[in-house]
C-alpha cells in the first residue's frame, strides 16, 4: 500500500521546488497538493484515503495553517492524521500556537535546494516509510 502526502502550500514556487526535490529525495509516495488553507480541509474531510503525512504552510489565503491545524485536530475523524507545519516563520509565538493545537513537527523550510531534499528525506523516513519504498 503507497503512502500519501498532502502538501499544502499556497506559493507556487514554495510548490515547486518541494515537488522538484521530492522527486530527487528517497521519499516514496503519492503526492496531492491543496494550494490553501480551505481547499485542504475540503480534500481532508472528504478524503479516501486519508493523507499520512500532510505538511503544512502557515501563511495561507482563506484559511490559513494555524486555523487548519485547529480544525484537524479538533476532528474525531481527523485528528490522528499527522501534520507537520512547514513554514519560513521562525516565530516563538508561531511555534507555540502550533504546539498547542497539535502539531506533530515543526519545521522550517530549509533555503538551499540540497537542505531541502534532506529535510523531505528525513520526513520520509519518519512518517511515509513503507517496507517496499525503504
Amino acid at each position: 500500500m503507497s503512502k500519501y502526502l498532502l502538501i499544502v502550500e499556497d506559493n507556487p514556487y514554495d510548490l515547486e521546488l518541494a515537488r522538484a526535490a521530492l522527486d530527487l529525495s528517497d521519499v516514496c509516495c503519492e503526492v496531492s497538493v491543496a494550494q490553501d488553507g480551505q481547499e485542504a480541509l475540503d480534500l481532508l474531510r472528504g478524503g479516501d484515503p486519508l493523507p499520512d503525512l500532510v505538511l503544512l504552510d502557515l501563511n495561507m489565503p482563506r484559511v490559513n495553517g494555524h486555523q487548519v491545524l485547529a480544525a484537524v485536530k479538533g476532528d474525531p475523524a481527523l485528528r490522528e492524521v499527522p501534520v507537520v507545519v512547514f513554514t519560513t516563520s521562525d516565530e516563538q509565538a508561531d511555534r507555540a500556537a502550533a504546539t498547542t493545537a497539535g502539531a506533530d513537527g515543526y519545521v522550517l523550510k530549509p533555503e538551499g535546494f540540497n537542505d531541502l531534499i534532506a529535510t523531505l528525506n528525513g520526513l520520509g523516513r519518519r512518517w511515509l516509510t513503507t517496507p517496499h519504498c525503504a
